[in-house]
């Protein structure tokens, strides 16, 4: 039989472009989803511009407040994508089964993970671009190298997907539904986001310092409103979070 008989021949696609259609399909889910679209847009942006416009905490530092919020409330954004919204969206699909068949396919395991993780990167930067927007309305004046807000985001968001895939890999879908909401709204409260790490107690404080959420906050916040350089201290934090989150993931994920 002459070569070409058979022309297109069946076959997997090329990695590149299955990862690309995968991140594409995981990016539409993840807009299309009212509750995941509540959690990574409405909820950080009206935290910003009720918590800017309405003098309910005192801010440290020197500036308006929206100088001391904008950096949490981005801090939260990241947070609300990598783990809540990932955990979530990751448990219901491994409950129903959707994991169990696109790891059957001709895609990768690890490169399924890829996409994801894609996914949550161009969410974050559909979210910190509405959320820098809204942010210089209300008069925030940024400072400090882009690059050191680029690594902090992207070490957060290694730490936060780690976590995400840990908990969705680990617990049933509605375990991870209720616990990742609840981690969520603990966070937004004792995470330094909204409220000043100054305003718990000593002995609470240095608990919270080492959370996430809060080297994150407290890492951007350092650049963004003091003009710092590098926050070594909040990269490490992020950096052992990250390493301890994905290793977990990597070992304890269960696909069915």
């Amino acid at each position: 039989m002459s070569a070409g008989t058979f022309t297109p021949a069946p076959g997997a696609a090329p990695l590149g472009r299955m990862i690309a259609a995968q991140t594409a399909l995981e990016t539409r889910m993840l807009l299309r989803n009212g509750e995941q679209l509540l959690l990574t847009v409405i909820i950080p942006a009206l935290l910003l511009v009720l918590f800017a416009s309405v003098d309910i905490v005192d801010t440290p530092g020197p500036g308006a407040s929206v100088d001391f919020l904008a950096p949490g409330v981005l801090a939260l954004a990241v947070m609300s994508t990598a783990f809540t919204g990932q955990a979530i969206a990751t448990g219901f699909d491994r409950r129903y089964g959707v994991l169990k068949r696109l790891g059957a396919s001709p895609l990768p395991r690890w490169a399924l993970m890829v996409s994801k993780t894609l996914s949550v990167l161009f969410t974050e930067v559909l979210q910190i671009a509405l959320l820098t927007a809204i942010a210089w309305g209300l008069g925030w004046s940024p400072h400090g190298n882009p690059l050191w807000v680029l690594l902090l985001v992207l070490m957060g968001t290694a730490a936060f997907s780690g976590l995400g895939l840990l908990m969705a890999g680990t617990l049933k879908a509605e375990a991870t539904l209720a616990a990742a909401n609840l981690v969520f709204l603990l966070l937004l409260v004792g995470g330094g986001v909204v409220v000043p790490l100054s305003k718990f107690p000593a002995e609470v404080r240095s608990a919270l310092e080492v959370l996430p959420v809060s080297a994150l906050s407290d890492g951007l916040r350092e650049v963004l409103q003091h003009g710092a350089g590098m926050p070594w201290g909040a990269l490490g934090v992020l950096t052992a979070w990250a390493v301890l989150g994905l290793g977990a993931a990597a070992r304890f994920f269960r696909w069915e």
